[in-house]
């Protein structure tokens, strides 16, 4: 998963068992692994230096994609920080996730803001919406930010379903966790620990007992085709280290900015889209 944990702790999974409270509502039960991390999760990645460098990254292209107001759904919303950002560029967004103290974090965090009125939220697990009945017909746009498709084993049957729910001319932006990360293999090998350097590289990943995946490029374009055209896909974290580098980026802070003003010149090189810890797709419904 993404969110900080394996390598940076998604809250869009789920587990595979179903509760008997959610089996009438198509809702699969919350892990707890990611409500414990609520209360922690800005500390430990949204409010870092590292944290805050691959959100204003994300940001940048969200500004750029949604340039007037949208009615908008997030996916995985986490502790609230993108539905709270959106909401004050004048969006409407529907921010779901399948933690409960995620949600009630996010709730806080609009309270706060003032943004009561523009975000509203909800339960929702990734492999849960194709079952998903919005109040609205259809969206403008969904965000899933942060690896939390990589929790989901079927990531071509979430993609169907967004499409589903998607304007046609929709867009979808979708921040993924990609296999292939040089700067992973520096860090843990230097570490001492070459068991995590290619942990992604494994034929089935798990964390915590948790199966996972890290689509490729490649993989995603081709899960997309049907539904979809690829507008455009983008490096997060490919020069800059990935967020548990936190503590040495903090001690190199200046040559951190440095780095990601040359990654952001240029992020949609192809080789660094490749060798990212993340890459930003954003697609096009057809």
């Amino acid at each position: 998963c993404g969110r900080y944990a394996p390598a940076a702790g998604c809250s869009g999974c789920s587990r595979r068992a179903r509760s008997p409270s959610a089996r009438g509502r198509g809702l699969s039960t919350p892990a707890p692994q990611f409500d414990d991390r609520a209360t922690n999760y800005d500390d430990t990645f949204t409010n870092t230096l590292l944290g805050q460098i691959y959100r204003q990254a994300v940001w940048n292209r969200l500004a750029a994609v949604w340039t007037q107001p949208a009615n908008l759904l997030e996916l995985n919303c986490g502790t609230g920080a993108d539905a709270v950002w959106l909401a004050q560029q004048g969006h409407t967004v529907h921010a779901t996730d399948v933690s409960p103290a995620m949600l009630r974090q996010t709730q806080a965090a609009i309270a706060s803001a003032g943004m009561s009125d523009r975000v509203r939220t909800g339960l929702l697990a990734l492999e849960d919406l194709g079952t998903f009945t919005p109040e609205s017909d259809s969206f403008e746009g969904i965000l899933s930010n942060f690896g939390g498709l990589n929790c989901v084993v079927d990531l071509g049957l979430v993609i169907r379903s967004m499409a589903q729910l998607l304007e046609p001319r929709g867009r979808a932006v979708l921040c993924i966790m990609g296999p292939t990360v040089p700067w992973e293999w520096a860090w843990f090998l230097a570490h001492g620990e070459p068991s995590k350097a290619i942990r992604r590289l494994h034929r089935d990943p798990q964390w915590q007992g948790r199966p996972l995946r890290y689509p490729s490029v490649a993989t995603l374009r081709r899960l997309a085709a049907a539904n979809f055209l690829v507008d455009r896909v983008s490096a997060l974290g490919a020069i800059v280290p990935p967020p548990y580098a936190e503590q040495w980026a903090q001690r190199h802070a200046e040559a951190i900015r440095r780095l990601n003003s040359t990654e952001r010149r240029w992020e949609t090189n192809r080789l660094l889209t490749r060798c990212a810890d993340h890459y930003l797709v954003e697609l096009v419904r057809k």
